[in-house]
């Protein structure tokens, strides 16, 4: 599963952090798409438009993305700006693993302000391992999004 990650400033310390706790000790084909670097007056919305664009580009058969901010909704309002994206705030376990079943989200926002790094990882933990029921009214629903 390739994964996409992105934040600014208000989440970067903690990008970095899950960069190499996803790639290394997870294995996961991870994509940093910034920032780079902590720039305390970057902008959210260049990030989330740069892992959006890498998972609906990718080659791979499950891309994901998450993305990070200070509060998450942020991140969430940019990437569900763009069809085929369905972005969730997630602050615990049961939130990711419904965004997951029912609504097959591909892009996991997280409010770095408000979590602990524990609580980030087991979040990330349920949602990459949640597979999406495949429920003919959440597939209809899906689907609905992306005409509107």
């Amino acid at each position: 599963m390739k994964l996409y990650l992105g934040s600014d400033h208000g989440g970067f310390d903690l990008k970095q952090m899950l960069v190499h706790f996803l790639s290394t000790k997870l294995s996961y084909d991870v994509e940093d798409v910034g920032d780079k670097r902590l720039d305390p007056n970057d902008d959210f919305p260049q990030f989330a438009a740069k892992a959006v664009h890498g998972l609906l580009t990718s080659d791979d058969s499950d891309p994901r993305a998450i993305l990070l901010c200070r509060g998450g909704q942020g991140m969430a309002m940019a990437a569900n700006r763009h069809k085929g994206i369905r972005a969730a705030v997630c602050w615990d376990e049961h939130s990711a693993e419904k965004s997951r079943i029912d609504n097959d989200s591909n892009v996991l926002c997280l409010p770095a302000d408000a979590l602990s790094v524990e609580e980030v990882k087991d979040i990330i933990h349920i949602w990459l391992k949640t597979p999406f029921s495949h429920t003919a009214r959440y597939v209809r629903r899906n689907n609905e999004l992306d005409e509107l």
